[in-house]
């Protein structure tokens, strides 16, 4: 059954929020992440206002998905623009809202394409740990598709994080 958000731009105002939501993806999917809960928890107020208010910027956003009811932040994405394409960062959807019946994972991303398509470009990359297959086939599901390209991971250079690409003119794209 869907679970009933609306989509939040965030802002430095919710600081406090976007943190407690960092900490929680940080201890439930460490892998998908550049940082560790250890490193995120010992930041500066400072640093977290300036996190959140880092989207108000010109060429970035972030969303946050809002439990109608219950005000519970359920999920955020982060997106940038660098040269002729938007990435997508910081994906999370908490353990309890995930998967195609809830609809909050598409709630973010469509957010997050129509945001890229208002920013006049062609593409959506984003790239997903080699060993997160259950977030692979989501983005393959949504149209994504792996370009072959990859880094090593920034925590464990004997793993992968895998690039995958929205071509956001293709037909059926949402």
């Amino acid at each position: 059954m869907p679970i009933p958000v609306h989509i939040h731009a965030i802002r430095e105002a919710d600081w406090q929020l976007a943190r407690a939501l960092r900490l929680e993806m940080l201890a439930d999917t460490p892998l998908a992440y550049l940082e560790t809960r250890e490193t995120a928890e010992a930041r500066a107020e400072s640093e977290w206002r300036q996190r959140a208010g880092r989207n108000e910027l010109l060429g970035n956003a972030a969303f946050a998905a809002v439990d109608v009811s219950s005000g519970r932040w359920r999920g955020s994405m982060n997106c940038f623009v660098r040269e002729d394409a938007a990435h997508l960062v910081s994906v999370y959807v908490a353990p309890d809202s995930r998967g195609r019946a809830h609809g909050v994972t598409d709630a973010l991303l469509d957010a997050v394409i129509e945001w890229s398509r208002a920013q006049g470009v062609d593409s959506l990359v984003l790239e997903v740990h080699e060993r997160n297959a259950r977030a692979a086939a989501y983005y393959e599901r949504r149209g994504f598709r792996a370009t072959g390209r990859y880094t090593p991971y920034a925590l464990n250079t004997a793993e992968r994080d895998l690039e995958m690409v929205l071509d956001l003119t293709a037909e059926g794209s949402r």
